[in-house]
């Protein structure tokens, strides 16, 4: 933990073996809100895949009871829109994949611990940051 309480991530790792680069400050993202898609201590939380938000990734979850795009003051949450990066639970990343509504995911930014759900292969097919 950080000075403020918070989990860094950055000694996490990201699905590509590196060190975890950050997913967004703007909105702040991340389980322990410090930006990064990080487990934290006993691999705790689940907000593992850094993804871009679409318009046809957000109409998908709001649809199965997760609304992401309205906005929720009392949890320091804006509501996303297209183009917003957010870290996102790997379940709801594989339940939109698996209904062909999936975002797009930055590897460099989604943690490792995502591994023993979502396939390798199938991560990199919807990757950001690979050239």
């Amino acid at each position: 933990m950080n000075e403020q309480g918070r989990f860094p991530g950055p000694t996490e790792l990201n699905v590509l073996g590196e060190a975890l680069l950050p997913c967004s400050n703007n909105p702040l993202t991340g389980f322990f809100r410090t930006g990064y898609c990080a487990a934290g201590p006993d691999s705790a939380a689940v907000h593992l895949v850094c993804i871009e938000a679409t318009e046809a990734f957000l109409e998908f979850s709001a649809s199965v009871g997760n609304d992401l795009s309205t906005p929720m003051p009392q949890f320091s949450f804006p509501g996303l829109v297209a183009g917003d990066r957010w870290c996102l639970v790997a379940q709801r990343w594989l339940q939109a994949h698996e209904a062909g509504r999936a975002p797009r995911v930055y590897l460099r930014s989604t943690n490792q611990a995502v591994l023993g759900l979502i396939p390798p292969g199938v991560l990199r097919a919807y990757a950001l940051d690979l050239n």
